[in-house]
């Protein structure tokens, strides 16, 4: 990174503050988490907000809404990651980077509607409550796919 944008400058700074002192590989992973939290609450509150909509304005069952509001969130969650989180290899072909990362987030969904499925008609768990369980477990899932096919 050449020009370091706001949120990178904060970070280096909270470490500084705190008396953290990083390698610079594991400082540049410490920021992409950070930023990649960021991403992911966002998505995360875009995913909750369309579940909760879908479920309760549209009264679609529980795993038609979190499948509508999970594809919703990935929309954003790829521009932003893509643009933001990720030090994309440009030297790949792009559209290849998109499937890989559609076939990832559709593996994230089946893991996240899992886990929705279980808790909800199962163990009767409630709705939103579980959303934020499937939505940890498939945060470290994105992560490092991510990181591992992206870069």
């Amino acid at each position: 990174m050449s020009k370091e944008d706001k949120t990178t400058k904060f970070v280096r700074k909270m470490l500084k503050i705190f008396h953290i002192k990083l390698k610079p590989k594991h400082e540049k992973l410490f920021i992409q988490i950070f930023k990649f939290g960021i991403v992911g609450g966002v998505a995360f509150l875009i995913d909750f907000v369309f579940l909760y909509l879908f479920r309760e304005f549209c009264h679609f069952p529980v795993l038609v809404s979190n499948t509508l509001s999970f594809c919703i969130s990935v929309i954003y969650n790829y521009t932003a990651s893509v643009r933001w989180v990720f030090d994309v290899n440009k030297e790949k072909d792009a559209k290849k980077q998109f499937v890989i990362f559609i076939i990832f987030s559709v593996i994230g969904l089946l893991i996240n509607d899992l886990i929705m499925w279980v808790s909800v008609d199962f163990l009767h768990v409630y709705y939103l409550l579980a959303k934020i369980v499937a939505t940890a477990v498939v945060m470290v899932f994105n992560f490092v796919t991510r990181k591992m096919f992206l870069e």
